[in-house]
């Protein structure tokens, strides 16, 4: 009895706390899963503003590389200089009479294909952040849906709770009657009673935690909204072929991360090659008012500095991508094949269940009831048929969670 009042307190502590929240949070629609996709923003579309931060991020990085593409196609800078000579010195070249002063231009020329290599870079930067922005939202709707899921499930704990809570009500009130009339022993009651106190117990923590797991969901896109879901499971149907070939987008991510580090080690090799800066400009000569043009070229000696380091590490970069895209590819397989099987194997649980074993368990806690009422059977009867039918429903509830979360990580997978 003790375990069972500190039970009951926890409970109702934990209710408390979480009924405690602002109640404005508490919205009177039910809600449905497409509207809580609609909500987050796991559709797509809106403006940053108005995005989930989940996916902010992502979309930002692809701006960000949407940018870096049109930079890299951008050509060096001209420069211009300008230059006085023999200027204040002294005996002949006191005051300004035997001034030099050019004017000249350079300009700086790319070999080695360095521009190409920068833009195939860039796009290839590119391809894999719009790939990476494609899972955070591929990832908020995998998310969105596992929690509505468990929403769903912790609701019907609630109902499937409060329906043994009615009974044991029910029971406890036959189990006093029968007692007064001296065709139970009063132990009877007294156990009617303890199973009428753990339904209450079970019935507070179950509400507990469904209020928490609505809070979870709407946490998604309001930090202090709690939505009202129903007690039926949505209809999750993943791709029936998703074994069929399917690349999902971690292969993908790891395949253009893979392009990605090999274009900038092409890249890389073209800053090895050194660029000539070419001049041309215009010399006057202020004792004789003459002018001369200038031509010149200058080029780095590649002595000691051929970007050798960063080719050699730009190589290795690309060479563990080539390995983590096997490995990607590994394990999107395996995961892939694991989440069916629990899928499917959550499917046939359940169907057993609702089909077959549930049914059975009602009419059999349906006939107890009957002889209960008219004492023909003794109470242990009741709660013994009670007992085996509320595990089935609760293994039911739990079979079509699992088989709503093992979807929702399939559509995830699927996602291209």
């Amino acid at each position: 009895m003790t375990s069972l009042k500190l039970r009951s307190a926890l409970a109702l502590g934990v209710a408390l706390i979480a009924w405690a929240a602002p109640a404005q949070a508490q919205t009177d629609t039910t809600l449905t899963l497409d509207d809580a996709l609609v909500r987050s923003g796991a559709t797509g579309g809106g403006s940053p503003g108005e995005l989930n931060p989940r996916i902010v991020g992502p979309q930002e990085d692809v701006a960000a590389a949407r940018a870096l593409v049109g930079q890299a196609g951008i050509r060096p800078n001209p420069e211009v200089s300008l230059e006085v000579e023999n200027i204040a010195g002294t005996g002949l070249y006191s005051g300004v009479e035997g001034t030099e002063v050019t004017l000249a231009a350079s300009l700086p020329i790319e070999r080695g294909n360095k521009r190409q290599a920068r833009v195939a870079t860039a796009r290839a930067e590119l391809a894999l952040a719009e790939l990476r922005g494609e899972l955070a939202l591929a990832e908020l709707s995998q998310t969105v849906r596992e929690r509505y899921v468990a929403a769903v499930a912790a609701q019907a704990r609630v109902g499937l709770a409060e329906e043994v809570y009615e009974r044991s009500q029910e029971l406890a009130q036959i189990a006093g009657v029968l007692v007064d009339v001296g065709r139970e022993p009063p132990l009877r009651a007294l156990r009617a009673q303890a199973e009428l106190a753990e339904a209450e117990a079970e019935l507070k923590a179950a509400q507990a935690e469904a209020l928490a797991a609505r809070f979870g969901l709407g946490a998604l896109w309001d930090s202090e909204t709690a939505p009202l879901v129903p007690a039926a499971f949505p209809v999750l149907e993943p791709p029936s072929d998703l074994l069929a070939g399917y690349q999902g987008l971690e292969p993908r991510i790891a395949s253009a991360e893979r392009a990605a580090l090999q274009a900038a080690t092409t890249r890389e090799r073209s800053l090895g090659v050194p660029d000539p800066t070419v001049s041309a400009g215009v010399r006057r000569f202020e004792e004789s008012s003459d002018q001369a043009l200038l031509l010149g070229v200058s080029i780095p000696l590649p002595l000691r500095n051929r970007n050798q380091g960063n080719i050699a590490a730009a190589e290795a970069r690309a060479r563990a991508a080539v390995a983590r895209e096997a490995v990607a590819l590994t394990e999107y397989q395996r995961t892939v094949a694991q989440t069916r099987a629990q899928y499917l194997a959550a499917e046939a649980k359940a169907t057993t269940l609702e089909a077959e074993s549930l049914p059975q368990a009602e009419e059999a806690l349906r006939l107890a009831e009957v002889g209960y009422r008219n004492g023909r059977f003794p109470l242990l009867e009741v709660l013994a048929a009670a007992d085996a039918r509320d595990t089935i429903r609760r293994s039911l509830i739990d079979a079509r969670e699992a088989q709503g979360l093992a979807a929702a990580r399939l559509i995830r997978l699927a996602a291209q």
